[in-house]
């Protein structure tokens, strides 16, 4: 999810972890899993799973896109989201994985830490950073 115009309203660490909050809350609503979540400067990697039948990842999508983007209007004055997103259904664990290692490894990829375990906007509700950072080191890459 990219924010409207990339603006990197994320690389302020109040705003990311406000939005961060929403995330974990529109999550537990929607009986979703974070499997892997990291707020870059001006987008959001989310791996998502849900862990019901009531379970529902596009609305759980577009409900904390909109309750995030209301907060962030109502403080900043201006518009948090561009229209719609990027989503893609993953039909095995090896692809879960690769694409969880992608996502913790993104802030070191982009020269914002050298280690994902310091980067304070990213997690899972799934696994500890522990667990996310020994599968990331683990397990061979091919998403980069």
């Amino acid at each position: 999810m990219c924010a409207f115009k990339r603006k990197r309203h994320f690389a302020d660490l109040a705003t990311g972890e406000r939005s961060c909050t929403q995330l974990l809350e529109t999550a537990a609503a929607w009986e979703v899993e974070l499997i892997a979540y990291c707020f870059m400067p001006d987008h959001l990697h989310v791996l998502v799973e849900g862990k019901s039948e009531r379970a529902n990842s596009r609305k759980f999508a577009d409900v904390f896109r909109q309750r995030s983007g209301f907060h962030f209007r109502a403080s900043n004055g201006t518009r948090l989201w561009q229209e719609g997103y990027y989503d893609h259904v993953l039909r095995d664990e090896d692809a879960t994985i690769d694409v969880a290692r992608y996502i913790i490894l993104n802030p070191v990829r982009a020269g914002l830490c050298t280690d994902a375990s310091s980067y304070p906007l990213l997690g899972s509700t799934r696994y500890t950073m522990a667990e996310l950072l020994a599968a990331a080191d683990w397990y061979p890459p091919t998403l980069g």
